[in-house]
């Protein structure tokens, strides 16, 4: 398998890793980020996904095969799978954001694995999105000499904006404690480090075994719709709480903004 190719879905993880950091940006601004805009943040963010889910990965999925029911129903299922047990997991092992100021190596050690198991998926999804990339037949824009499909460029693009408002909730306990502004953007971006990581590794799997793609697509589909539900919306809801709404035209406006902007999504030709 080329380095290069690895090389550019690392970026590509990166890169979403790197804009939950823009999450802490408006603390360099604003002593707060009101909940309303919080609110809106998660369900634009929540609309990007279930679009991408929807008109990118499984659309992806049942163009590879035909036999859906054999190949991407038991991705979906697996994809569920991971993120209940990371919530076992995790339910046990909350971490205290003061912990990320004054972890020591083995906090360190214990932080990055649960933030591993959280994020995990959506590195995951940015990989599998990449598995046609410079392959004959795709289509996309050229990055670095190589065909870059567009499903890679919205995914990529989604699990970004989708990033942002963890960043804002990562921040926000932070700055209660009196943590700087460009270490609260560490944090952030330390949140999501484990995504350049599942992205790479999720490419390498469906490239070297190209007969499980649509169990990838499903897989990464799976996952992320289940986050969706059971942590961005919950997460969204429970913030608007505190506003003359609850919060809730909010999230649906987040909610339809993200949706229409995913769209094109479903008029590209697979």
């Amino acid at each position: 398998m080329e380095l290069h190719a690895l090389t550019l879905v690392f970026v590509a993880g990166l890169i979403t890793a790197l804009a939950t950091g823009l999450g802490a940006l408006p603390f360099f601004l604003v002593g707060d980020v009101s909940d309303r805009w919080h609110v809106v943040l998660w369900g634009l963010a929540s609309g990007l996904m279930l679009s991408a889910s929807l008109f990118g990965l499984i659309k992806e999925g049942l163009a590879a095969t035909a036999t859906p029911l054999r190949d991407i129903a038991p991705g979906l299922l697996a994809g569920v799978v991971l993120v209940v047990v990371s919530h076992r997991i995790l339910d046990g092992a909350e971490i205290d954001p003061r912990e990320y100021a004054e972890a020591d190596f083995k906090k360190l050690v214990l932080v990055l694995g649960i933030l591993t198991v959280h994020s995990f998926p959506e590195g995951v999804a940015v990989g599998v999105a990449f598995a046609d990339l410079d392959l004959a037949g795709a289509t996309g824009p050229a990055i670095a000499g190589m065909t870059v499909p567009l499903l890679a460029v919205f995914m990529t693009v989604a699990i970004s904006i989708h990033n942002v408002p963890e960043g804002v909730a990562i921040s926000i306990p932070l700055r209660a404690m009196g943590v700087s502004e460009w270490r609260m953007v560490w944090w952030a971006i330390f949140s999501s480090l484990p995504q350049p990581i599942g992205a790479v590794i999720a490419f390498a799997f469906v490239r070297l075994a190209r007969e499980w793609l649509p169990f990838g697509f499903g897989f990464a589909a799976g996952a992320m719709i289940y986050l969706v539900v059971t942590e961005f919306v919950p997460e969204a809801l429970e913030v608007g709480e505190s506003l003359s709404t609850r919060g809730r035209p909010e999230l649906v406006a987040g909610l339809l903004v993200g949706v229409v902007t995913m769209l094109p999504l479903a008029l590209i030709e697979v």
